[in-house]
């Protein structure tokens, strides 16, 4: 079976399982307690906050360990914008765009509901980019936050972060970048140290690390209203004990991608390409979604045209090859994606998407047009005569 859905998750790393063992049974400690045993785990989380930090370009301090990238993005989003009303009531206008993670684009409409944000959804062109004249067309003196993804979840396409972090600067509003997909392909770094950006909020579990690891890099200065509330763990920014083990393994994983990431990105990229090609070329109705450059090296999402993408994925499955419709967060809807919708695509043709995401184990020679080959054959079995 040829796993092709990193994008929702990844198997965890023997390295960060091993790294994880001694906080899981010797160092068992709550970090908050001022004991012996209470204190080395308090070290290890330290340490763990400290790798983290140096990995998004921020400090240890701006680190929050979250449950995960939906967390992450609830606490940057909600977190942000109530900590922005409550200095200033009349801050209550939110930016960010029609394809984002459905944790950003949930949290927005909750703020809309039970706070009275005005939320403003700016378009993308066809491909998935943000244009940052675009961005300085919404932005308002009561602008409180703007929140856009690195890289997009369904079809990869990269923003240019750096752009649209200098147009937020220049008027003065945090911004806040959802790294998620991002982690492990691209340069981290850049968007703390380089574009400084306000907020980075990034998973565990696509790195390599246990499912409900995540952490929200938030600058110090930019007042963050807790979603969860308590024993005041994480410098008041969100209650509860924290998850020592998971930290050691988010911290790991970030480093270990880091160290691969120029090596395996050149090469799944390489892959990447050459299996688009091969579908383009052997599937008539294919259309590659998302820009066909400033993508992520592991990422290609196609619509096939006339044919429901449900089918193609059972039979994709049926010959060996587990691939998804979209985001892991919408399966099962019967609505088209968000995100396709937004870049101008037909509802109908929509429904039609399959996504494949490569992990970072480069695939063998021969293996891009061998499960070209096996897509084409999918969606013409679906198809019929």
């Amino acid at each position: 079976m040829l796993y092709l859905d990193h994008a929702a998750t990844s198997p965890v790393r023997p390295e960060i399982l091993e790294a994880m063992r001694p906080y899981l049974t010797d160092v068992f400690g709550n970090p908050s307690s001022h004991h012996t045993a209470g204190e080395a785990a308090a070290d290890a989380l330290e340490s763990a906050r400290a790798r983290v930090a140096a990995a998004l370009g921020m400090r240890a301090g701006d680190v929050v360990f979250t449950s995960g990238g939906t967390e992450a993005n609830n606490s940057a989003v909600k977190g942000i914008l109530l900590g922005a009303l409550d200095a200033d009531p009349r801050r209550r206008h939110l930016i960010t765009t029609p394809i984002e993670h459905e944790s950003v684009l949930e949290s927005a409409r909750y703020l809309e509901r039970f706070h009275d944000v005005d939320v403003t959804l700016i378009p993308v062109s066809e491909s998935g980019v943000v244009d940052p004249d675009g961005l300085a067309a919404a932005l308002r003196p009561e602008t409180a936050l703007i929140s856009i993804a690195h890289a997009n979840n369904e079809i990869g396409t990269v923003q240019d972060i750096a752009a649209l972090a200098s147009v937020a600067r220049e008027h003065r509003v945090p911004m806040h970048v959802d790294a998620v997909q991002s982690a492990g392909w691209l340069d981290l770094r850049t968007l703390g140290r380089d574009a400084r950006v306000d907020a980075i909020s990034i998973a565990g579990h696509k790195l390599g690390a246990p499912k409900g690891t995540g952490a929200l890099a938030v600058r110090a200065r930019v007042p963050l209203e807790p979603l969860l509330h308590g024993g005041g763990q994480e410098r008041g920014r969100r209650s509860g004990t924290e998850d020592v083990a998971g930290a050691v393994a988010l911290a790991t994983a970030l480093e270990l991608a880091e160290a691969e990431r120029a090596r395996s990105s050149a090469a799944v990229m390489a892959a990447t390409e050459a299996f688009i090609a091969g579908v383009l070329r052997t599937v008539p109705q294919a259309r590659l979604t998302g820009h066909p450059t400033r993508r992520l090296p592991g990422t290609a999402s196609f619509t096939f045209r006339g044919v429901s993408g449900e089918p193609v994925l059972l039979e994709l499955e049926r010959r060996g090859v587990i691939s998804s419709s979209g985001s892991a967060c919408a399966a099962g809807s019967a609505e088209p994606s968000h995100v396709l919708v937004a870049c101008g695509i037909d509802p109908l043709v929509a429904q039609t998407s399959v996504r494949f995401t490569f992990g970072r184990t480069p695939l063998p020679d021969g293996a891009p047009a061998q499960l070209a080959a096996l897509v084409a054959a999918s969606v013409q079995a679906v198809a019929g005569p």
